[in-house]
């Protein structure tokens, strides 16, 4: 008998403004809006692009990246990609400004970093 199958895990964040969030994503990183909580100022909200997704949501509490907490743990969500000097490069084109440019890491990867308006770190990259 088999057992269930992760499919896939999309990060949570706590952000500022779901507006600008929203407009973060879609307009510099190519996501799409997948859904908005439309009763209210929006407050809640999810944006993909393939196979990533990010869930994102404002209130009370303030935005909290993993680097204001400990900054040698920048990274608050690990985006895979199969390619990321194709991605690295669209990025450019978009006008993305890298928070760690493309590279090699000492861990084995390659890949790059983005942050988004709220400081929350996303690596794209994959295994070398």
């Amino acid at each position: 008998m088999a057992g269930a199958v992760l499919e896939k895990m999309c990060p949570f964040f706590i952000v500022s403004s779901v507006d600008q969030t929203i407009a973060f994503y879609r307009d510099k990183l190519g996501f799409e809006r997948w859904h908005q909580q439309p009763e209210r100022e929006p407050f809640f909200a999810i944006v993909g692009r393939d196979g990533a997704m990010l869930f994102i949501k404002s209130g009370e509490a303030a935005p909290m990246p993993n680097a204001e907490r400990d900054p040698e743990m920048r990274w608050d969500a690990y985006v895979p990609v199969d390619d990321p000097d194709a991605l690295a490069a669209e990025f450019v084109d978009r006008g993305v400004a890298f928070s760690a440019p493309l590279k090699d890491t000492h861990d084995g990867l390659r890949g790059f970093e983005v942050a988004d308006p709220d400081g929350y770190v996303l690596f794209f990259g994959r295994p070398r």
